[in-house]
């Protein structure tokens, strides 16, 4: 087998992509700190094509050459706000009707196998600090947290990978294309 060329695979230019159907999902980044983590969100949010990014606290914003380097310009394709807390953006988010899904390991957590989101529902997913995770009080906020399953030795996956499942994971259960 050959690999695809980047002519085989198609790809929208940023104002198509722009204009395309968005999966019903907000990606919430709350304090995450590294550039890497942020610009690698930003790329799998293009790929699989989330409606916007929330950026809260000291997550850092575009233009950034760091966010780029991962990113690779998802971060000029993909629609994002920056909210100085969480809390004001998960209020804002409640207000316009979305169900917010904090991606934490708590007492009471859902695995995420176990979630359904349905076609008509509009989400949001809230990512944590690599250190300390989703705020306490935006756990507190949230309509549900949901949890990744995990066998091996370490206690959490890095913040970009947990993300991605999740993304994965409601593009897979929404997606009507």
């Amino acid at each position: 087998m050959d690999k695809k060329t980047i002519w085989d695979l198609g790809r929208d230019t940023v104002e198509q992509y722009r204009a395309r159907p968005k999966l019903p999902v907000t990606v919430v980044l709350d304090n995450v700190r590294s550039l890497n983590n942020i610009g690698a969100i930003f790329r799998t949010s293009d790929a699989l094509c989330v409606e916007q990014i929330m950026l809260c606290g000291i997550t850092a914003t575009p233009p950034s050459p760091e966010i780029h380097k991962t990113a690779l310009g998802a971060e000029d394709s993909v629609v994002w706000h920056y909210f100085p807390s969480t809390m004001e953006c998960v209020n804002h988010l409640h207000e316009q009707g979305y169900t917010v899904c904090a991606l934490e390991q708590v007492k009471g957590s859902v695995d995420l196998r176990d979630f359904k989101p349905t076609t008509q529902g509009r989400y949001a997913i809230v990512a944590g600090h690599e250190v300390h995770g989703v705020d306490q009080d935006v756990v507190n906020a949230s309509d549900v947290c949901l949890e990744i399953p995990q066998f091996g030795t370490k206690h959490s996956l890095n913040v970009s990978v947990s993300t991605a499942l999740a993304i994965w994971h409601f593009f897979t259960a929404m997606s009507t294309e």
